[in-house]
């Protein structure tokens, strides 16, 4: 696959999100990510050493807010961004057909091999079925798994938190939309439409052979009763467990940023 970002199109990208809003390091790199499909997570030494040369520039100002800190687009920048309006379009554009040119999954042998009595083999990947995926309180989860389901030739049930519950129906009523147009079936990506608690039991069950697998995204007792009650196969995760080093040669900037979303990201 080519390069996401042609050369100089990273930098007018950045200004382009920020003129949106001001944005803190990571916020950029997960807004890079999401509108790439995953394709493209740029590092911390990718984003931050941009975001200093801007500011030299005077495109970009820093401040500090509490933990994070924050760059905003100048009256500079965001001239820079008006008259380059058709640039930033392109790469846009460029973006949605990195997004589009994503492998489809779905049969693609991923090993062969033949027997003495001339039989072939094969491993070949194919769709799970239907996958019921239960989250707490992240509503970004529903457009995370609605589409990697639908690009792995899965249909999804999805079940988020109450508290995100209003934000997680506008997120599917988008998935939806989408579907509608590409001709889709409007199923392939349900939501579950209550609060209810007991909603997740049922879906647990299974629904007498409609699920065929659970994936829990949440903490450690969200997975401990998904795989105590359910009764479908589950993806299940563990709490893992991460160290952030910081060198004495650091930017100690980056380096606040990136020890802060490790370790106090959505807390």
């Amino acid at each position: 696959m080519p390069p996401v970002f042609s050369h100089g199109d990273l930098r007018l990208y950045l200004l382009s999100l920020l003129a949106s809003a001001p944005r803190h390091g990571y916020d950029i790199m997960q807004s890079l990510a999401e509108r790439t499909g995953g394709t493209y997570t740029p590092s911390a030494g990718t984003i931050y050493p941009r975001l200093s040369k801007l500011e030299e520039e005077g495109l970009v100002t820093k401040t500090s807010d509490g933990r994070k800190t924050v760059y905003e687009i100048t009256d500079a920048g965001r001239a820079e961004v008006e008259a380059r309006a058709a640039d930033i379009a392109g790469i846009e554009a460029g973006l949605a057909d990195t997004v589009r040119a994503i492998a489809d999954p779905v049969g693609v042998i991923t090993e062969s091999w033949q027997r003495p009595n001339g039989m072939t083999i094969e491993r070949v990947r194919v769709p799970l079925g239907v996958v019921g995926v239960i989250f707490e309180s992240r509503p970004n989860v529903a457009a995370d798994a609605g589409v990697l389901c639908l690009k792995s030739g899965n249909a999804v049930i999805l079940r988020g938190g109450s508290d995100s519950f209003r934000s997680c129906r506008a997120i599917h009523d988008c998935l939806v939309e989408g579907l509608r147009e590409a001709g889709l079936p409007e199923a392939a990506i349900t939501l579950v439409p209550t609060r209810d608690r007991a909603a997740v039991g049922l879906l647990l069950t299974g629904l007498n052979g409609g699920v065929d697998v659970i994936v829990p995204r949440g903490g450690k007792s969200l997975v401990a009763r998904v795989e105590q009650e359910a009764r479908v196969p589950v993806f299940a995760h563990l709490e893992g467990v991460n160290h952030v080093y910081v060198d004495h040669a650091a930017n100690l900037d980056m380096a606040k940023d990136i020890v802060l979303n490790a370790k106090m990201r959505r807390t």
